[in-house]
């Protein structure tokens, strides 16, 4: 009898024993001593088929919020953050390029004041030229 109960038990653990296999497993089990962890095993599913099952109440689906606004709201965040950061760029590239065009200036000035140095000797020579000035002779 024991032998039976092995075979039917290792046919159960494999997943390959029939329904009537079970029935006949269930009644070697409860006529025989030992194998409490299978009589238990067995006592439970019995237990639970017996069982009824509760009825869960789902509730009611709850009416969801639109937030449709919400995407609108984004849309213009996005583009008023936008419009701001290329006012405050393009005003960064007006600021660079006044630095830039008063360092070209800058050095349009050193460079004309260093020719106006060198010029200033030149302005002793145009007296050379009065005395014909002074002297205008037609001819």
């Amino acid at each position: 009898m024991n032998e039976r109960i092995k075979e039917l038990l290792d046919k159960y653990w494999e997943a390959s024993s029939s329904v009537e296999e079970e029935a006949e497993l269930k009644l070697l089990l409860s006529r025989v001593q030992g194998f409490e962890s299978e009589k238990q095993l067995f006592g439970l599913l019995d237990e639970m088929k017996q069982e009824e099952p509760v009825r869960v109440k789902i509730p009611k689906r709850v009416r969801v919020r639109s937030l449709a606004w919400l995407n609108w709201a984004a849309s213009v965040a996005i583009l008023l953050g936008s419009y701001v950061g290329w006012r405050v760029y393009e005003r960064q590239q007006e600021e660079q390029a006044y630095r830039e065009v008063v360092a070209a200036l800058s050095l349009i000035q050193q460079n004309l004041s260093k020719g106006q140095e060198k010029m200033s000797k030149m302005n002793d020579l145009k007296y050379l030229s009065a005395p014909e000035d002074l002297f205008k002779t037609e001819e």
